[in-house]
């Protein structure tokens, strides 16, 4: 009973800063993504009769305590969900994402954990479904079922039943290129769990990062269908600062973001006073994302490696959805 599965990463451009429901995963606002080419983790599951409990390699090391529970009760979920509860597994995973470092490990991982986990144990789940799983380890990681754009739409029911991604546009329907300018591969002080609870119960900012969520995502989407890509980088960069300008206030305040941080923010900034659409966006670290187009790619490559501090750019194009090995 064994299966071998590739998720990609995704990056925000709508952000997801929150949960409604810490056990379920339920956000408290929906969220729209880019899955990338660039970023993927590629998982093999093996229920086997005999074992005494769940084996986990990460990059071929061991893995112990908080990351191993959570993919232990990860497990759990498809054990029960297969009603073979007594069967345990070897878990071998390789990250071709820098682990916990702000650049979405936790989305490719449990994407395709849960789709190696599933095939492997027998279930024959739809996307909807493997998505409405997977939010339940990462919720980033139900955007990363689909290829190409995808809106995790937060759902109402207290259950989470309507809590899933879906997609919005494939991976062909717009080559928007995302750079990827690696700061540090350290694992942050405040991890994004952490800090969206610290957020949502202590920012007196929160509310009206929530108020604006809706008609950022109603014209993101209009953008992204028209191919509008001034709108969709404007939208995506001001989400971005809304987001992080939450934590700030939150108690004790924090922030992902360093010097380097800030000055690869300046780079883009100067890069579009200078005639080239590009726009920035950062999820919970302190790496920066960077939109482009692709007559642009070189300008843009050349410029960001020009910074110093900047360890590496890594290019991406839209990726695809989940796939078998």
């Amino acid at each position: 009973m064994k299966a071998t599965a590739k998720a990609h990463t995704n990056i925000a451009l709508i952000k997801y800063w929150g949960k409604r429901d810490e056990s379920l995963i339920l956000p408290t606002n929906s969220s729209l993504s880019l899955t990338l080419d660039g970023f993927y983790t590629t998982t093999t599951v093996d229920f086997r009769e005999g074992l005494m409990q769940d084996r986990f390699l990460l990059d071929d090391q061991p893995v112990e305590g908080d990351a191993y529970h959570r993919v232990t009760q990860f497990l759990n979920l498809i054990r029960r969900l297969a009603g073979r509860e007594e069967l345990y597994a070897n878990v071998r995973s390789i990250n071709a994402v820098p682990t916990a470092a702000g650049l979405a490990s936790s989305a490719s991982g449990f994407a395709a954990l849960a789709a190696a986990g599933t095939k492997a144990i027998g279930l024959e789940l739809n996307d909807q479904e493997l998505s409405r799983l997977t939010r339940q380890g990462s919720g980033s990681a139900s955007r990363s079922i689909y290829g190409g754009f995808s809106e995790w739409q937060m759902g109402s029911k207290v259950d989470g039943s309507d809590s899933f991604a879906v997609p919005i546009a494939s991976a062909e329907h717009w080559d928007v290129r995302v750079a990827a300018v690696v700061l540090s591969s350290r694992v942050k002080k405040v991890s994004s769990r952490a800090g969206m609870k610290r957020t949502v119960d202590t920012s007196p900012f929160y509310p009206g990062w929530i108020d604006g969520i809706s008609k950022d995502l109603r014209e993101i989407k209009a953008a992204i269908h028209t191919k509008d890509f001034e709108k969709t980088g404007q939208i995506a960069e001001a989400n971005c600062l809304k987001m992080h300008a939450t934590t700030l206030a939150a108690n004790p305040p924090f922030t992902y973001w360093n010097d380097l941080t800030m000055r690869v923010m300046q780079t883009v900034q100067e890069m579009r006073a200078n005639g080239i659409p590009v726009y920035f966006t950062i999820d919970a670290g302190p790496n920066v994302k960077v939109l482009y187009l692709p007559e642009h790619e070189k300008s843009v490559e050349k410029t960001l490696r020009e910074i110093p501090g900047v360890a590496d750019v890594i290019l991406s194009k839209p990726g695809q959805g989940i796939s078998y090995l």
